[in-house]
């Protein structure tokens, strides 16, 4: 039985909350279920409104797609919430400039379905612990030509520039991964308020205890505002196999 808990905190230096999540165990329009982490910039109020906005449309869009397959409702979604986004930052002045990060994932039976653009991530935590999504941000790209290695690149001052994001262009293309759940296995998605804060073996050492969904996810909070808490923080959790 597929069982959740989704939460977000403000973190210990920020004013407002910018991260948005979504979470629904029962079916969204040709999907089984749907997760969604947004993690929104820019402007006073422009991030926090992008990344409640851009969930909404893809919602309205999901619940109203002809597409069958999951990976095509998700895309047709993400899409249309790209030139929403875009559409209303440029019709309000108070908005310019804003965007956000998504990472969207369903799962039917052992099959994760998964959708990312920017910098927030899907994990696949088990006897060790799988990025799954990849990282749309400049260091990403220094790391992946061999410019910087992964622990440098946690502390790089340009860390959060991100290379692709909702509202930043006029088309959006985001990247796709299909994963073969285990029994046992939890599925992570979150911010980059949770990754900056924590490594991944910090992460797996939190979720490999013997607590429910929920006492893990606040320990993962727990752990990244004891590390600083710079950024706000969205976690979702989801066992697949989840016990009755």
């Amino acid at each position: 039985m597929l069982k959740t808990f989704s939460i977000t905190d403000i973190g210990k230096k920020r004013t407002m909350n910018q991260d948005f999540v979504f979470s629904s165990e029962n079916p969204v329009g040709g999907l089984p279920n749907l997760f969604i982490v947004a993690d929104g910039m820019g402007g006073h109020n422009g991030g926090g409104y992008a990344s409640n906005y851009a969930v909404e449309v893809m919602l309205k869009t999901i619940e109203h797609s002809k597409e069958k397959l999951p990976r095509h409702i998700i895309e047709e979604a993400i899409k249309e919430a790209n030139r929403a986004v875009r559409k209303k930052a440029f019709e309000e002045p108070g908005l310019t400039g804003m965007g956000t990060t998504l990472v969207v994932s369903t799962v039917s039976k052992d099959c994760l379905t998964v959708a990312n653009v920017g910098d927030s991530r899907l994990y696949v935590i088990g006897e060790d612990i799988r990025q799954i999504t990849t990282d749309h941000s400049y260091v990403e790209e220094l790391v992946r030509v061999g410019g910087l290695d992964r622990e440098s690149a946690r502390t790089h001052p340009k860390k959060n520039i991100i290379t692709r994001a909702i509202g930043a262009d006029n088309d959006v293309i985001p990247d796709f991964f299909t994963v073969k759940l285990r029994q046992g296995e939890t599925v992570l998605m979150c911010s980059d308020g949770l990754t900056n804060m924590l490594d991944d073996e910090e992460i797996r050492m939190i979720l490999s205890g013997q607590r429910d969904l929920v006492e893990k996810a606040e320990e993962l909070i727990k752990a990244a505002n004891n590390n600083g808490g710079k950024d706000n923080i969205a976690v979702i959790l989801i066992e697949p196999f989840g016990e009755e």
